[in-house]
């Protein structure tokens, strides 16, 4: 990623697949991700999601004002795996869809995918393959200005895939991509990768292809 690393220390406009724009210094270029800074927060954005990245002329982030990144990593070897595995237990914001972003924790990291919890949500698993960024909270704060919020223990038997893992759901009632809509709220009769065959409220047999699902979790 080379070409990237021109723009280190410079302001950037980079846009993300789905139109979505963000703006910001750019920190440090990964093998497969870069880190921004603006307005105070860090975003961690897997290159495979962005469509381009340019020079910005209307942002001036003053270098002085960037703090230490709240993940730590060694510089020779950043990777979106590993700031995953080293944001484990640390409050984040995570964003799959643009509009709906996700306030809590990363508990486990597997092949593909990654356990959630979020105070809202509860226990959530979440495809690697479409989170298109990542924020962590300031030391000192918590989701919704919970006090005294402590980790909850994620007591779910795990695969090592997100189809796998959907597997072991079948016969329950689940949500996917956060019931945006209405046809994925259901009973998970059959998961047979790629298809995931859910019934809806109203008896409808859905399939899904699991490969577009973003997240899971049981209501």
């Amino acid at each position: 990623m080379s070409a990237l690393r021109q723009f280190i220390n410079k302001d950037v406009e980079v846009e993300i697949s789905g139109k979505q724009f963000i703006k910001g210094k750019v920190i440090d270029v990964g093998s497969d991700l870069i880190v921004l800074f603006h307005e105070q927060r860090f975003y961690y954005i897997p290159i495979v999601h962005i469509q381009n990245v340019k020079l910005s002329y209307y942002l001036h982030e003053d270098p002085d004002m960037v703090p230490v990144e709240p993940i730590d990593y060694q510089t020779d070897s950043l990777s979106f795996r590993k700031i995953l595995q080293n944001a484990k237990g640390s409050f984040v914001e995570i964003n799959m869809t643009g509009n709906k972003a996700i306030h809590g924790y990363l508990t486990s990291i597997m092949n593909d995918y990654f356990v959630f919890y979020s105070p809202v949500y509860k226990a959530m698993f979440i495809s690697m393959n479409h989170l298109k960024w990542l924020i962590p909270y300031r030391p000192g704060l918590a989701p919704y200005s919970l006090s005294n919020y402590s980790l909850q223990p994620i007591n779910f038997p795990l695969s090592r895939t997100f189809e796998d893992q959907c597997k072991k759901m079948e016969g329950q009632l689940v949500v996917f991509d956060l019931g945006d809509n209405s046809n994925k709220i259901g009973l998970l009769q059959k998961a047979d990768y790629p298809i995931i065959e859910l019934v809806n409220a109203n008896g409808d047999i859905i399939c899904w292809n699991v490969q577009h699902l973003k997240t899971v979790h049981r209501p």
